[in-house]
């Protein structure tokens, strides 16, 4: 299962993890965020000794929706390190999302 990260916790979950990250910024009202909800949930299971994989609630986070600049929903960033190294902007498939985090494994 994805963890929520949020404003509070996102230091200790995804800053200081030495493992890669996949970060989903979504919305209970997103129509796209709902589609791709359970490809991030299927890959929170399938990587979890692998990866950190999370969502943040843009509604509930703003401090850090404002710190990356998310504009559009859903937005997917990879992180390694603490630091953002491929994005994806709007629906994609679960092959695609995996793919994405398997080149930072």
């Amino acid at each position: 299962m994805a963890v929520e990260i949020t404003d509070a916790n996102f230091a200790e979950l995804v800053a200081g993890s030495d493992k890669p990250v996949l970060l989903d910024f979504w919305a209970e009202w997103c129509g796209p965020c709902r589609m791709i909800g359970p490809y991030v949930e299927a890959i929170a299971e399938e990587f979890a000794d692998k990866a950190v994989v999370g969502k943040v609630n843009v509604d509930m986070n703003p401090t850090l929706s404002a710190k990356f600049g998310i504009r559009n929903i859903p937005t997917i960033l990879f992180l390694k390190n603490g630091e953002i190294v491929d994005k994806q902007v709007g629906a994609a498939t679960k092959e695609a999302l995996i793919e994405k985090l398997q080149k930072l494994l």
